[in-house]
């Protein structure tokens, strides 16, 4: 028997089970207030719709690039249609608890050029970090051109900044861990791994590596937030571009530092009552927010479903697949 049918059972009731979910999530989430948010829906057309799903795309994409050049920084043999179907396939799991599922990119890429868990982990931070890094300063750019700003804002960004920077400076990271567990001094291993785990952070430092990867992401989660300016103008809200960007980033960090599955609850609760107080009525705001998150977050997990039985496949049938098992 092949590798791919030995794996076969194990994806397919995972795909199964995360169908479920999408199908359950969105359709909960879409009714959440009654026929307000459907009403809102048939009024957008299939073009608007369209814009809001490319928009979308462009963040995952770049996204993706980034994880690309991560993964050359590392010395890694992958393609870039190889890493879109990793990192693609690993929003399926995006709704896990802390988003550990995404892990399963680093399985994948393991099981296709054998490189050990130790060499490739390091992605999975680098590319938490370079979302923070991102977002903290879409963030504080937002709070420079808007009006009103947003209470809690510059902290938010200020700290989502810093903790990028110290998870991507090997010595700074070290030096971290170390003050940590001398303040601490409990789990002697535990920090001495961490410090070991500093030094693997090393090839993504380099400027060649770090400023482009930035770039990717500032853009790509502007461009989600473009997508969000767009939506409340077609809705009638009519916000400044770069207020509805800081409302949606500020709403993601939010969502995420809740550490609940996918931000669920914390990044709707912070996106509806800062449109609230940019005096948009609850008619508008609450269907706006149920639409962004459609058609980004549930977008990205339904992309993640079709693609993650690919991604598993694919990755079965590499010739490092059963030595990774």
């Amino acid at each position: 028997m092949t590798p791919a049918m030995n794996g076969a059972h194990p994806y397919r009731s995972t795909l199964i089970v995360l169908a479920i979910f999408l199908g359950c999530g969105v359709l909960a989430f879409a009714t959440a207030s009654g026929e307000d948010i459907w009403h809102q829906i048939t009024l957008l057309s299939l073009t608007q719709i369209g814009i809001l799903l490319a928009l979308s795309l462009v963040n995952y994409t770049f996204r993706a690039f980034r994880w690309f050049l991560y993964g050359r920084a590392l010395g890694l043999d992958l393609g870039l249609l190889q890493v879109l179907r990793h990192y693609l396939g690993g929003f399926a799991l995006t709704i896990t608890p802390g988003r550990l599922g995404e892990l399963v990119r680093v399985r994948w890429i393991n099981r296709e050029t054998g490189a050990s868990v130790e060499r490739t982990a390091p992605l999975v931070l680098v590319d938490r970090a370079a979302d923070l890094a991102s977002s903290g300063l879409l963030l504080a750019a937002a709070m420079l051109v808007m009006t009103g700003g947003i209470n809690g804002g510059i902290p938010v960004a200020i700290i989502a900044i810093l903790a990028a920077i110290i998870a991507t400076r090997p010595a700074l990271f070290r030096w971290c861990v170390t003050m940590l567990f001398k303040l601490i001094g409990r789990k002697p291993r535990l920090f001495a791994r961490a410090r070991r785990a500093a030094l693997s952070l090393r090839p993504f430092s380099q400027p060649a590596i770090a400023l482009p990867a930035f770039a990717l992401g500032f853009l790509g989660w502007f461009a989600e937030g473009y997508a969000f300016y767009l939506l409340l103008d077609w809705m009638g809200a009519g916000l400044p571009v770069w207020t509805c960007v800081g409302i949606f980033v500020f709403a993601m960090m939010t969502g995420g530092a809740t550490g609940l599955p996918g931000g669920i609850g914390g990044a709707e609760a912070a996106m509806l009552a800062l449109l609230s107080l940019q005096g948009v009525p609850l008619e508008i705001a609450l269907p706006a927010t149920a639409i962004i998150r459609i058609t980004t977050l549930w977008f990205a997990i339904g992309l993640g479903v079709l693609i993650f039985p690919i991604a598993e496949t694919a990755a079965a049938r590499r010739p490092h697949a059963l030595e990774n098992r």
